[in-house]
């Protein structure tokens, strides 16, 4: 065993950060899918929920997602609007346990200005504070070149930011990128 590899042995590298968004990569809206062209298909909820029927937008999330992003080996962390509802509604839908959830920071004056100016969106700066150099994934609908651009210059670690088409939500394909990012060579 060579000296890089006992000290992988002894200070393995971070696990990465999943920053997941809900309204797009799980929840597909926006009109006709390529995948589902006739309509989105919906799923039976879980059973005993207290929330069945509240939200019919939750019955377009595929459960079968769950596992599979409980299965990347990453530190799931949601980043969504949905906040602490995420941890209410979707988590148990998805069968995944109590994820933290980033808690955004209020805008400034110019924080608004830097993001009409350069289309930074607005979770680009906090996902990066938050991962504080760690690798990541950034999984969302709203993602532009603004926003790699930006992180490439101001994380210092890996990071995919992974833009899911938000009618077709979080696909095979995706799930394909993801494996292959993480199968990718480490710090």
């Amino acid at each position: 065993m060579t000296a890089e590899q006992r000290s992988r042995r002894r200070n393995p590298p971070p696990v990465p950060l999943l920053f997941l968004d809900v309204d797009g990569p799980l929840i597909p809206f926006g009109g006709p899918s390529t995948r589902s062209p006739e309509g989105y298909p919906t799923y039976l909820p879980p059973t005993g929920r207290p929330d069945e029927g509240r939200n019919p937008l939750l019955a377009r999330v595929d459960p079968g997602l769950g596992p599979r992003l409980a299965a990347t080996g990453c530190e799931l962390v949601w980043a969504t609007t949905w906040m602490d509802d995420a941890n209410a509604y979707v988590a148990p839908w998805l069968g995944l346990p109590e994820l933290p959830v980033v808690l955004w920071p209020d805008e400034t004056d110019e924080d608004v200005a830097e993001r009409a100016r350069t289309g930074l969106h607005w979770k680009t700066r906090p996902l990066v504070a938050r991962a504080a150099g760690r690798p990541f994934v950034w999984v969302d609908d709203e993602i532009t070149g603004s926003d790699r651009a930006w992180v490439a210059a101001h994380h210092p670690g890996r990071a995919l930011l992974l833009r899911v088409d938000p009618r077709d939500g979080l696909t095979d394909a995706d799930f394909d990128a993801l494996a292959e990012w993480l199968d990718g060579p480490a710090e």
